[in-house]
């Protein structure tokens, strides 16, 4: 199956609920069961599944994952990202979501985000549709 690529414009920090894309990439892809893998691109934004309901859920993250990693003056790294580059460690490039019925296997709150740390940037991430092999 063909691999999709998405941009993504994203701000200085915050998370970006991308499973519509999901659902536009299994949609084209015809694919009725199987799993869609979602992968970020980059070292300083993640993939997360997290609750799509209530955005106050994503401030909180965001507020969690500042106070987990915050600047130090020890970072070496000259770029002073090294926050994000933990964070994206943190969180993870990439996330796997199985589907049936053509529609992705996600919980009534639960949607896909893109999680940026070090915008504002224009971003890509890819979503690869495979289909059971006893299909």
């Amino acid at each position: 199956m063909k691999t999709k690529e998405y941009t993504l414009r994203t701000d200085r920090e915050g998370m970006y609920n991308i499973t519509a894309s999901l659902c536009e990439a299994i949609r084209e892809s015809g694919v009725q069961s199987g799993i869609a893998v979602i992968c970020c691109l980059h070292t300083t934004a993640g993939i997360t599944i997290n609750e799509n309901a209530d955005p106050d859920v994503q401030h909180d993250l965001l507020l969690g994952l500042a106070a987990a990693f915050p600047d130090r003056p020890q970072f070496r790294h000259a770029e002073g990202n090294s926050t994000a580059h933990l964070k994206c460690s943190y969180v993870g490039a990439s996330q796997t979501v199985l589907i049936e019925g053509g529609k992705p296997l996600l919980g009534t709150w639960q949607g896909v985000y893109f999680c940026e740390f070090d915008g504002p940037r224009t971003r890509r991430y890819l979503i690869k549709v495979l289909e059971d092999s006893d299909q």
